[in-house]
């Protein structure tokens, strides 16, 4: 049956999770076969064309560009032409009583929020204390994908490594200098939080009243963790406070920019690369899988798809309900999120940094994060060459909408409520960032029905699973295997939320049909000398 196999594995979907999982597998030696159905990589986090200018799919910071980091590694050893930039401040976040311009350094933060009226100092910097003690210990989980889940045998054992020096104990401490994974006693402070919202946290610390903070922390974790701070998992929150501080960078002509680099990293590793080829059908044929796609069927070992439940199950023929896996996973998607977006085109106004720029707009600090109220704002710089033209920007402008409400509607009714979002994006754009809104020259709009049309994704859910306080979120962390040799990657599959995080799903998921793969080949070969 090998010599029928177009390839060892093939991904569907070349979003950020498929990449990060191609380029693995390709780096690993294994045939691998892309089948994207657009015409070009990136996925929710892709730089698209529209009426002549180049446009960031989604309004977001993008991370993983520190050293030793995973797209850093990956510039680095496949040569890639993609130049990063560092922007200070990273955001800058405005209400229309105050702003804040979010530094690159977490201690400068802390002293900016500090300067403000009414602030407890004290509180502050020991919540800050907390929050970078919590996030060394799950960044560092995150940075070594072999290590997950954390209670894996592996993991243990990395955390009993480090016990000794946490005990002081000086013959240890130079066996485990060179450790990037956190002591035991680190890692101990994150148990009490486990299953509790960050709200509690900010209680008992008497922070709740300082509304600078909770206004930066509800903006924060409604585009990580896709949830208010009162809601949101507290150690997972913590954690995702220190995105703007792990190699956070702008990819200079747009994030597109990497996704075409990691594409061309796996042609060069013999990947076959297949874009604008659209994948119909997906069905098990003894043992391997078949794909139906418009340039005809492909069959492999193994498939990994960047995708959602939903569509996974929409490719087997089957319903969801008969995969309880699946079928879980996609109520959780569907406690989520879609996005109504505006796509802007500015004149540069006088004095404008020529580096690109990311806004955080809040209309009402009192009101949900969402339908407008809150903005998330990525322009593009200077540098971004051919995007726009010369002493103009692209801006891509999101805000969050309650899909699971938005779908109890009729299409009537939907369109209409999509319309007021998008008015009340355009007023409060106009009254916190007039600078940029005088000068406007292109104003294009985009719903949750655009993100469904051009990315596929199931009813436009984007963001991936919110992380409201529970333990079980802690409950699947490991690669998700739906059926035999079938393995779901993306934002809805841990440790998802971002760009970086899909990444590195899909790069541990690759460990994952990598091992299977062998193992698979080992059974093989004793079947064969036996006979």
């Amino acid at each position: 049956m090998s010599e029928r196999l177009t390839a060892d594995v093939a991904v569907i979907g070349a979003g950020f999770g498929g990449l990060g999982a191609a380029l693995s597998l390709a780096e690993a030696g294994a045939r691998v076969v892309v089948c994207e159905a657009l015409a070009y990589p990136g996925g929710c986090a892709s730089t698209f064309r529209r009426k002549g200018y180049r446009f960031e799919a989604g309004a977001t910071l993008f991370s993983g560009f520190g050293p030793g980091q995973l797209f850093s590694h990956w510039i680095q050893a496949h040569r890639m032409p993609v130049s990063i930039d560092c922007i200070d401040p990273l955001v800058e976040l405005r209400t229309p009583s105050w702003r804040l311009a979010v530094p690159r350094s977490r201690s400068e933060l802390v002293a900016r929020f500090a300067a403000l009226p009414g602030a407890p100092r004290a509180a502050l910097k020991g919540f800050f204390r907390l929050q970078q003690r919590v996030s060394d210990v799950l960044w560092g989980v995150l940075d070594r994908p072999e290590l997950l889940p954390p209670w894996g045998a592996r993991s243990v054992q990395t955390l009993l490594a480090g016990l000794p020096a946490a005990l002081g104990l000086a013959a240890a401490r130079e066996s485990s200098a060179g450790s990037r994974f956190p002591p035991l006693a680190a890692s101990l402070q994150v148990l009490p939080l486990l299953g509790r919202p960050l709200l509690e946290l900010l209680r008992a610390r008497g922070l709740l009243s300082f509304e600078p903070l909770m206004t930066y922390l509800d903006a924060v974790c409604q585009i990580t963790v896709q949830c208010s701070a009162s809601e949101a998992e507290a150690p997972l929150a913590l954690a995702a406070l220190d995105y703007w501080f792990r190699g956070t960078g702008h990819v200079r002509g747009g994030i597109g920019v990497l996704a075409h680099a990691l594409l061309d990293a796996v042609r060069a590793l013999g990947g076959n690369v297949r874009l604008a080829c659209r994948v119909q059908g997906l069905s098990r044929e003894g043992s391997h899988w078949k794909l139906e796609t418009r340039r005809g069927p492909v069959r492999v070992r193994a498939v990994v798809a960047n995708q959602l439940p939903h569509g996974v199950a929409q490719l087997l023929g089957v319903e969801l309900r008969t995969l309880p896996q699946l079928m879980r996973q996609a109520r959780e998607v569907e406690t989520g999120w879609g996005a109504c977006m505006l796509y802007m085109v500015a004149r540069a106004p006088e004095g404008a940094r020529p580096s690109a720029q990311h806004l955080e707009l809040v209309a009402d600090p009192q009101q949900a994060m969402t339908e407008g109220n809150h903005l998330f704002c990525s322009l593009s710089g200077a540098l971004d060459l051919h995007r726009v033209p010369a002493g103009q920007r692209s801006l891509t402008v999101s805000t969050h909408v309650p899909l699971a409400e938005l779908r109890t509607l009729t299409p009537e009714e939907q369109a209409a409520r999509v319309e007021a979002i998008q008015q009340r994006m355009r007023a409060t754009f106009a009254r916190l960032a007039p600078e940029w809104d005088a000068g406007l020259v292109e104003v294009m709009t985009a719903s949750p029905r655009t993100f469904q049309r051009f990315t596929r994704r199931a009813h436009g859910y984007v963001g991936g699973v919110p992380r409201r306080a529970g333990l079980h979120n802690y409950a699947r962390l490991s690669p998700m295997e739906v059926m035999p040799g079938l393995y779901l990657v993306g934002d809805s599959s841990f440790p998802g939320q971002s760009t970086l995080a899909t990444a590195l799903g899909g790069q541990r998921t690759a460990q994952l049909v990598l091992r299977k793969m062998v193992r698979g080949r080992i059974r093989s070969k004793k079947h064969i000398d036996k006979n």
